[in-house]
């Protein structure tokens, strides 16, 4: 990223000092919670024809060294197999051949990426209305396309050819999954499941998925269209199915994060389950325009939301449309929506995955509220990733906040990420925060609809262990000089420990 240093002189750093504007506290603590696998996008482009032979929407926005730093992606195991033809010659309503995805996938797995497979229909010989569509046409009749009962036992071994082509190919992949949206019933593919049917499938066919010759591939529960706790509970409420499975996924379609994955990440999350959202778009098919930026925040909000749910991966839609992360070169949305340029909608996406990915989120209230809500416009969530803390804070607030940062250890140096929509080119921009000596407490003021990444780097030097430096009220119950011993006589730079199990450095003159 290009740094500005001119952006030190809107920092407006103070530490300790007197709010000008309204003051926000945020109180980072050491509590644990999820490990963030990562962040992608699905490999589709014009109403899910995969990407084929163009691979740029993917070298832009995959790998470390991208601006963005996706690293999963998703594509689609379509129904049946054609051979490897060319994927640009193929219609959105074909059923295309697994070749499609291919290129780009390769690039995925070349920078260290994560690849996986959803089907939207098995085999539509497999099915009860013979066809790879929903059946909810009038062509099928309006018929419920449901995978056969006398085919249960054909499901992996379908999926083991795919995986044995993936491979063939120079693809290993790392999950299939169930079925794509099996609450939803389509015209187009899809195949209907009710919990019940997923749990009979699961629980007495996975293990014929081939994990001996595919010895890295996990399993990811169906991707209901709602994020629906009944299809995981009823997977991992039965000790068989709860083996086989490895993730459990959905939709946030018409579903808030906070109130429907919550639910079924908490369970999954304790089975030591990943928790990952497959499939969402924000503000998308907008008419003949780009998205404001008060629409990205509103994508940022739901990135963070997700986090707070306990999501350990947040797949986009498609990584090509004027609603995501790449141009389409369509004039019709603006001029600002290039062929195969980076769209405002990844730089907010790169604040998450460059920084957020690898990380363990931790514990981070806002003054005015313990319990974060839908839709709220301040947001934060905190992350450890080694020896960095990492704070994220939303404001799509049309004002400015002076916002004091409480952190669980000292740090000693720290890099600001700031998106406020200003920008035309690169909008993110990157800058140092300004630390003078080892500090906790971090004032910074931040800007009316801005999205904000700030970076600490810890201070191990004295290899104390980490201390919160949210005042406390409670009883002092000891004093530890700063290798961690307790002393009776406190004199000079000691720890001070609370009732309340916090702790906090002090000095005192001799």
């Amino acid at each position: 990223m290009k740094k500005f240093s001119s952006l030190v002189l809107a920092l407006a750093i103070a530490m300790g000092a007197q709010a000008q504007t309204k003051s926000i506290n945020i109180v980072v603590k050491n509590t644990s919670y999820q490990t963030v696998t990562g962040f992608g996008g699905a490999c589709c482009d014009g109403a899910m024809c995969p990407l084929g032979s163009d691979t740029q929407p993917v070298r832009l926005t995959f790998g470390p060294t991208s601006k963005v730093g996706l690293n999963i992606l998703r594509m689609e195991i379509s129904p049946n197999f054609k051979g490897d033809i060319n994927a640009a010659d193929i219609g959105w309503d074909t059923q295309y051949d697994w070749y499609g995805s291919v290129p780009s996938a390769r690039i995925v797995k070349q920078r260290g990426g994560i690849v996986f497979g959803t089907p939207w229909s098995p085999p539509g010989e497999y099915k009860t209305n013979g066809s790879a569509e929903g059946g909810n046409s009038d062509k099928q009749g309006n018929i419920r396309a449901e995978l056969r009962k006398d085919c249960y036992d054909k499901f992996f071994p379908w999926l083991n050819t795919f995986l044995a082509y993936m491979k063939s190919k120079g693809v290993e992949m790392d999950a299939v999954s169930v079925q794509n949206e099996p609450d939803w019933w389509v015209n187009y593919s899809g195949c209907l499941y009710t919990p019940k049917q997923q749990l009979e499938l699961v629980k007495n066919y996975a293990h014929m998925l081939d994990r001996e010759k595919y010895p890295g591939i996990r399993l990811i529960s169906a991707e209901p269209l709602g994020f629906d706790k009944a299809y995981s509970d009823a997977l991992l409420n039965d000790p068989v199915a709860r083996q086989q499975v490895d993730i459990i996924a959905g939709h946030i379609y018409g579903h808030a994060p906070l109130d429907f994955i919550k639910p079924a990440a908490t369970p999954a999350l304790r089975y030591g389950k990943e928790v990952w959202m497959t499939e969402h778009s924000v503000s998308d098919y907008l008419d003949n325009r780009l998205p404001s930026w008060d629409e990205q925040l509103e994508f940022a909000r739901e990135l963070n939301e997700c986090m707070l749910a306990g999501c350990t991966g947040y797949i986009y839609w498609y990584l090509r449309a004027h609603w995501g992360f790449v141009g389409t070169g369509e004039a019709q949305y603006g001029a600002g929506n290039g062929k195969n340029k980076l769209l405002p909608r990844a730089y907010v996406m790169s604040h998450y995955a460059k920084n957020v990915t690898g990380s363990t989120r931790i514990a981070a209230t806002a003054t005015g509220y313990t319990t974060p809500k839908t839709g709220d416009t301040f947001q934060t969530s905190a992350y450890v990733k080694g020896d960095s803390i990492i704070v994220m804070v939303v404001n799509s607030q049309a004002s400015e906040h002076n916002v004091k940062l409480y952190l669980p250890s000292e740090v000693k140096s720290g890099t600001y990420w700031l998106s406020t929509g200003n920008e035309t080119e690169n909008l993110c921009q990157e800058t140092e925060i300004p630390i003078e000596a080892p500090t906790q407490i971090v004032t910074i003021k931040v800007p009316k609809k801005s999205l904000n990444t700030f970076i600490f780097t810890k201070d191990d030097a004295t290899g104390i262990i980490e201390h919160n430096a949210e005042p406390s009220s409670s009883a002092i119950t000891g004093y530890y000089d700063m290798q961690g011993r307790r002393i009776a006589n406190p004199q000079g730079l000691y720890i001070e420990k609370h009732a309340d199990g916090t702790t906090r450095k002090v000095f005192k003159e001799d």
